[in-house]
Parts: structure tokens; sequence; C-alpha cells
């Protein structure tokens, strides 16, 4: 009886003793965030409740199993599995408590700069971001290593693999070069302020927002929410538009293409007063000018400007849009025309062509069209 009840006092003792301390632990962070409504940081660690459970009961377990004394042919296999345990958990743990400080420092630092410094707080939440995966994969790769370590196996065939540590080395490099240049790209990035979370970008033709940015790999949410997936080394290796860096305003054209008798100044005070009407202008300039003619038509250059790349897209189509309308509607003959006349025979020449298959030169000629674009 002794050698049944010890067991499931040690194992009942240790679970009742973990859910109890977690319980008091949670309580606690719950009242410390409810009294301090200004940081996150008590609501961000209570999400480690479950990795800090684990660590208690592994090592109160660990702690109290030769005090069990059960299972003594597998001694050995149960007291790995409980190192095992232990660390994984304790890793777990480490990431989400250095996930809740870093989260909260950020917290703290956008709300104090979000209205004055927008672009400045897209570039800490790239750094923090990126910061944070590489802590991830610095503490699993320790991790890891310190599980392969309680293995006997593996820590006499240590000596032996170092031996061969640079060809191995080499090996590696060579194989891992693009995984490598990303991942160097990747900390490029997050530290030169190339690129930032919530920058508008145009890589390849393609307009859009970066949504993602990681060790590997940046995507780009375009407008009609498609998302591009890219290497973060094509960032640092090729040009591309970042219409986010420095001051968001923007300046951006509108053509349209009119006849040669369109009331231009009429167009200059309709511009005026499109602009005005729209909200999406930010009042800081316009101006309406002819850039090119052709032989039926001229060019004329409308320009305008926003404060970001989505209210300049807003400006654009409203005010070449309603141009049009108000063209069509007030001034029609100022849209462009197909025009035609009869040909001009060279001087000299009328009434004096022969006749061609019975028809007389003037009949052939008179009457053709001319068509001008």
């Amino acid at each position: 009886m002794e050698n049944l009840l010890r067991p499931l006092i040690v194992v009942g003792g240790s679970v009742v003793l973990t859910l109890a301390i977690g319980w008091a632990t949670d309580l606690l962070l719950r009242k410390a965030d409810a009294r301090h409504h200004e940081t996150p940081l008590w609501g961000l660690l209570r999400r480690g409740r479950i990795p800090y459970q684990l660590v208690l009961c592994a090592a109160l377990l660990r702690g109290a199993y030769d005090e069990a004394q059960a299972l003594e042919d597998h001694r050995a296999a149960v007291s790995r599995t409980l190192t095992l345990v232990l660390i994984g958990s304790t890793a777990w743990l480490v990431i989400r408590i250095a996930a809740a400080v870093v989260e909260t420092s950020y917290t703290r630092y956008a709300n104090a700069r979000s209205h004055r410094d927008p672009a400045r707080v897209r570039r800490v939440r790239t750094q923090v971001t990126l910061i944070r995966r590489v802590v991830s994969a610095i503490v699993g790769v320790v991790a890891v290593a310190a599980m392969l370590l309680t293995f006997p196996t593996f820590r006499a065939a240590g000596a032996s693999l170092l031996a061969s540590a640079g060809i191995l080395g080499i090996v590696a490099g060579v194989a891992a070069q693009s995984t490598l240049g990303n991942m160097f790209a990747g900390l490029q990035i997050a530290f030169g302020d190339m690129v930032r979370i919530g920058d508008t970008v145009v890589v390849d033709g393609e307009w859009g927002t970066v949504e993602e940015i990681t060790l590997t790999f940046l995507t780009v949410r375009t407008w009609d929410e498609r998302r591009i997936t890219m290497p973060v080394s094509y960032f640092t290796s090729k040009p591309f538009e970042n219409w986010s860096r420095g001051t968001p305003q923007m300046t951006g054209i509108v053509y349209w293409h009119v006849d040669h008798t369109a009331p231009l100044d009429a167009m200059r005070d309709k511009l005026r007063d499109l602009l005005r009407a729209c909200p999406a202008w930010d009042g800081r300039a316009f101006g309406l000018d002819v850039t090119d003619t052709t032989p039926s038509t001229l060019q004329v250059r409308g320009l305008v400007t926003a404060k970001d790349a989505d209210d300049l897209w807003t400006v654009r189509v409203t005010v070449r849009e309603q141009m049009i309308r108000w063209l069509a509607d007030e001034h029609p003959y100022a849209l462009p025309r197909v025009n035609t006349a009869d040909a001009v025979l060279p001087p000299g020449r009328d009434g004096h062509r022969p006749a061609r298959d019975g028809v007389p030169a003037q009949r052939r000629y008179h009457g053709s069209p001319r068509t001008e674009r």
C-alpha cells in the first residue's frame, strides 16, 4: 500500500501545488493589470501562465521523483523526460516574458510618439518585430541544444564533430548562402530604416503596403488585397520606391486630352473648385498646364497634392472623372474630335489629271477623307 500511495502523493501533490501557485500568480497579475491600465505588461504576462505551470510541475516532479520510488526500472528514461519537459517549458516561458516586455516597451513608445512622428513609430515596430523573432530563434536553438546534450550519445559524438567543424562550416555556409544572406538582409532592413511595416512601396511595378517583415521574407499587400511575398534580399540589392520615406505627402498628376479650342482658363478655375470640394486634397498646391500638342489634341496636365498615397489616388481619380464630365456637359466642343476634310490637290494640278477607268481625276479625289488622331 505504501508503494502505491507514495507515487500518488508525490505526483498529486506536485500537480495540486502547481495549480495553486499558478492560480495565485494569475490572480496577482489580474489585479496588477486592473490597477495599472496605462501598461499592458501584466496582461501580456498572463499569456505565459501555461508554460509557467509546466515549469513548476516539471521542476517539482523532477525534484521529488526520488521520493516517489516509482518505475525504478525506468528511472533514467523518466528523469530524462522530465528534464526535456523542463527545458522546453522554460524556453517557452522565456519567449513569452521577452515578448511581453518588448511589446510593452513598444506600446509606451508608440503612445508617446504616434501623433508626432508616425514614421519613427513604424520603424521601431519593424525593429521590435525582428528583434523578437531573433530572440525566439536564439532561445529555441539553445533549448534544442540543451535537450540534445541530455543524451549521452550526443555528448560523446560532440568531440568527433568538433574535429570536422571547419569542413562542415564551409559546406553549411555554401549550402545556406541564400538563407544567411536573407537573414543578414532582414537585420539590415530593421536597423537601416530602408523599409518599415506600414510603408507604401512599389516593387516590380506593383503598388502596395508592407504588411509583414521577417528575417527571410517580406510581404506586400497590394491595393486589390493580393499578397506578394519577396525575399528581403531583394530590398537590399535592387531599387524600389518607398512612398512613405521621409514625409508621406505626395504630388500627383492627371492628364487630359482635349481639343485645341478647349477653354484652358475655365479648366483652371474648375480644377480649383473641384479640389476645394474634395476632402482628400491637402490644399498645398495645384496647377494646370499644356504639356504637349498633337495635330488634333492638346495634352493638359493637372497637378494635385495630398497628405499620403491613398488620398492622392482619391484626388486623381475624382478630378479626372469630374473634369471630363464638366467638359462634356458645359464645353462639349473641347473634347477630342476626329476631323475629316476633302483632299487638297497639289497647286496647278486641278482638272488636269487624266481620267482613269472612265472616272475623272476631280471625282476620284473629291470627298476622300483625311483622318487625324
